[in-house]
């Protein structure tokens, strides 16, 4: 029965069920946090009922996790080398799983619980980069290697730039609002603006002008949308982190993947081949210098010129006559992932290129596509259940994070144009990031949009809330490193 599942015996079983339900419980204290900023504008200013608002929000998160493709899911599971992850026994693998989890969680809620809006998206990246290093060191090889550093400096200028965006963006906003209608009632608080109705109906009280509410409703389904395109997709790819580490055989190839679709990756490899033939002379500047261990099973290997065509006879030789995947043996299907991660990796390296010409990259970049299209993927049933359990959370937890960004960042309450302006930013901010697959913090972001908002308008910032989230923001990334490197290096003793 576990055999039919790629499951080779009852421990790594019951390991396995075990690390997908912290990756489950992990992105539900994710909803507490992040998807609680998707509604928290919309619920403040009375435009829908908070039930409402959560329902509309789980839909559309769903949405965003089905539609959004899987580019920050695998921007999440690259920050490792995942050769490193395949090739680590059973108790390490273990043992790196459950401390970034733990370690991500335990922030998380401890912020959440306080009440104060920290990224999930700055946790989830700090524990991850602390067990890579942690590992590296454990295993007596370079720090570099334990970690792929460019995709973290990529992800961490992400995280670092987008809030700032959002402060001055928002902030602009609100003032070309402030300057087309300055005496509307879009500039009023929910507790200031009681509409003429109100004396026949009193719950009227509680909603926006009609325009300003439709606007924040729908400004609060994109936001949703994308949030789940960008945050959900961070507990996918946590989701394939695990699969790869304790079932490689049935996780590092799509199995469902289509004879055309494994044709398409054969014959990339070929047109690669042919690249690297046209190009010889100007590739010697991409090569990686050769920094293994021989006897090190768990040092990753580098991906240079010289080695692609190695790397690109084997996948031909192993892909030869295939049409699924399933025909390939286990260790196979490990060293066909191997030599496509390789060869992308190369083509990265080579992209960086400024003497290689421009119309050579284009080929080049679409190349790449084909060589990933069945690396980079995830089965439905993983979707599903990380948009569910970013519903529950944000049913749960959504009432802390919605009274601090609402009504505690400033010192006065949010007016409606405030959160127009904040969810505006927030959508165009979030929606760009998963253009170039780069994970950003909705937390962050809106946050930051709401604080841009308040200064633009001279109402001033609530000094003890501000602080609380910039301390937040500066330790959150350091504290999760630490605290997931110290649970590793502990259980790593055990094992």
């Amino acid at each position: 029965m576990l055999e039919y599942f790629g499951i080779p015996s009852l421990w790594i079983g019951v390991s396995l069920v075990l690390a997908l339900a912290f990756v489950l419980a992990f992105e539900v204290i994710n909803g507490f946090h992040d998807t609680a900023n998707a509604v928290a504008t919309v619920i403040y200013t009375r435009a829908m009922s908070p039930y409402r608002a959560v329902m509309l929000s789980g839909v559309f998160n769903f949405l965003g996790v089905l539609l959004g493709g899987v580019g920050v899911a695998y921007a999440i599971v690259h920050l490792l080398p995942v050769e490193l992850l395949i090739n680590v026994d059973t108790g390490r693998g273990l043992a790196m799983i459950f401390s970034l989890l733990a370690a991500a969680i335990t922030w998380n809620f401890g912020t959440w619980y306080l009440g104060i809006p920290a990224s999930s998206s700055h946790t989830l990246i700090g524990s991850i980069l602390g067990v890579g290093m942690t590992n590296a060191v454990l295993n007596g090889f370079s720090i570099a290697d334990g970690v792929n550093w460019q995709k973290a400096l990529d992800i961490v200028l992400s995280l670092v730039i987008s809030p700032l965006v959002g402060f001055a963006v928002a902030g602009l906003i609100l003032i070309l609002l402030k300057r087309w209608q300055p005496f509307s009632r879009m500039h009023t608080t929910p507790k200031m603006y009681v509409p003429p109705q109100a004396r026949i109906e009193r719950k009227l009280r509680k909603k926006p002008p009609f325009w300003n509410r439709l606007v924040l409703v729908i400004t609060s389904v994109t936001v949703s949308f994308v949030h789940g395109s960008n945050d959900g997709q961070k507990g996918v790819g946590l989701i394939m982190l695990v699969l790869i580490c304790f079932v490689p055989a049935h996780y590092v190839l799509d199995l469902n993947a289509s004879p055309y679709r494994i044709e398409r990756t054969r014959d990339a490899a070929a047109h690669m081949l042919r690249f690297y033939q046209r190009n010889q002379a100007q590739l010697g500047q991409a090569d990686a210098p050769a920094q293994s261990q021989p006897g090190n099973p768990l040092q990753p290997h580098h991906c240079a010129t010289a080695r692609s065509d190695e790397a690109i006879d084997n996948l031909l030789r192993n892909l030869k006559g295939i049409a699924n995947y399933a025909q390939l043996d286990d260790t196979q299907r490990v060293q066909v992932r191997r030599d496509l991660l390789c060869l992308d990796d190369m083509a990265r390296k080579v992209g960086k290129l400024t003497h290689i010409d421009a119309q050579e990259k284009a080929d080049l970049n679409a190349l790449r596509k084909e060589l990933t299209a069945t690396t980079e993927y995830a089965p439905i049933w993983v979707i599903i259940a990380i948009a569910m359990a970013l519903g529950l959370g944000t049913i749960i937890g959504w009432k802390r994070v919605v009274l601090t960004v609402g009504g505690r960042i400033g010192k006065e309450g949010m007016t409606y144009a405030q959160g127009m302006a904040a969810q505006v930013t927030a959508t165009l901010a979030i929606g760009a990031a998963n253009l170039y697959s780069l994970p950003v913090s909705t937390t962050h972001v809106l946050s930051s949009g709401v604080a841009g908002t308040m200064v633009a308008n001279r109402s001033g910032l609530h000094s003890g809330t501000v602080r609380a989230i910039v301390i937040a923001w500066v330790l959150t990334f350091p504290a999760a490193m630490l605290l997931s490197a110290a649970i590793f290096w502990l259980t790593a003793q055990l094992t």
